[in-house]
């Protein structure tokens, strides 16, 4: 029986990524458009390698509106010591770079969502190119993934670090000991609400260990925030034994997202009001947001209220509020 061949892919790294030493360059994408008829989408990439060892690959901008994993992975690939390292660190500060160029979630060639495309196609549109690059030539040679996110420019986040809760209970457990090395303020044990086509399932279906975060929102970075990622992957980096030095241990509190009860959708058009403040506690039937209508003076609020008790974890940043957004999460706190 012949084999089915593998379109190759149409990306090119302008570096050797198997080189010893330090390397700055690019993915290299061909895509022809009218400013640039033989143009090309060039995504920064750098590459750390020093011996054998294991290897670590660091990403942001999978949404181009998320602006801690860029910040801290920019500083991580220019002041990164070669003579520290063990092993290999691979960083791609923005993996989506037209969305991370435009300042928008999705890519403004082909309106596609980075963190929705995968495992990609070689074939396919931009963003799946860039998908399908990632999962057949750079994930291989990962062992451990930190992946960045914050909340963008539509949701706001207690800051925390993350794993998913798996079917193989012993690379679950690698992945929350990555998370606890990770030392966030808050650190979550994972549920998602849409993981098909998720950059997270297609590392983790690959036995990968790995880390993700949302580390804040509002389409913008605060300083805390961006020490968080700092320290975070510096910390990750030491836990896979890539990084000599010791991990900077913070208290980070536990966060489990046990079902789809917490999460809260409008239902309703109109102006929203939060009730209560990141981080603070929830109570089950506690009125957490209301949405007024911008139409009428005379309409009450539309309520909505926890399903969960636990504390609000993220909510809904912008003022106004479309029917089907998601205003708010609530994640319930493990006991110690």
């Amino acid at each position: 029986m012949q084999s089915l061949k593998l379109t190759p892919s149409p990306v090119t790294p302008t570096i050797d990524l198997d080189k010893t030493g330090v390397q700055h360059g690019f993915l290299r994408l061909p895509y022809s458009r009218d400013d640039s008829a033989w143009g090309s989408v060039m995504i920064p990439i750098a590459v750390i390698r020093n011996g054998t060892g294991p290897t670590a690959l660091l990403t942001g901008g999978n949404h181009g509106d998320e602006y801690e994993g860029p910040i801290a992975l920019f500083d991580l690939a220019r002041s990164l010591n070669v003579h520290q390292v063990s092993g290999t660190v691979i960083i791609v500060p923005a993996m989506n770079y037209p969305a991370f160029c435009a300042g928008t979630r999705t890519s403004p060639i082909d309106k596609g969502n980075m963190n929705r495309s995968y495992p990609g196609r070689p074939d396919g549109t931009i963003t799946q190119k860039i998908a399908d690059y990632f999962t057949r030539e750079l994930l291989p040679r990962a062992d451990v993934v930190l992946d960045f996110h914050s909340g963008g420019k539509t949701l706001d986040f207690v800051p925390f670090a993350a794993a998913h809760i798996l079917s193989d209970k012993e690379q679950e457990a690698r992945g929350f000991e990555a998370v606890k090395a990770f030392s966030a303020p808050w650190s979550m044990r994972m549920l998602e609400i849409d993981a098909v086509g998720m950059y997270d399932t297609t590392v983790e279906e690959m036995g990968k260990v790995f880390v993700t975060t949302e580390l804040g929102g509002g389409g913008t970075a605060r300083a805390e925030t961006v020490t968080i990622a700092k320290r975070g992957a510096t910390n990750l980096l030491r836990h896979a034994g890539i990084l000599a030095g010791k991990i900077e241990h913070r208290e980070t509190r536990w966060l489990d997202m046990p079902s789809g009860d917490c999460f809260s959708f409008a239902e309703d058009d109109g102006l929203i009001e939060t009730m209560i403040d990141l981080g603070e506690p929830v109570s089950a039937g506690r009125v957490i947001a209301r949405i007024h209508s911008i139409g009428r003076t005379d309409a009450a609020p539309a309520e909505i209220r926890a399903k969960l008790t636990g504390l609000l974890a993220a909510r809904h940043f912008p003022g106004l509020v479309k029917s089907g957004d998601c205003v708010a999460v609530v994640g319930t706190i493990q006991s110690a």
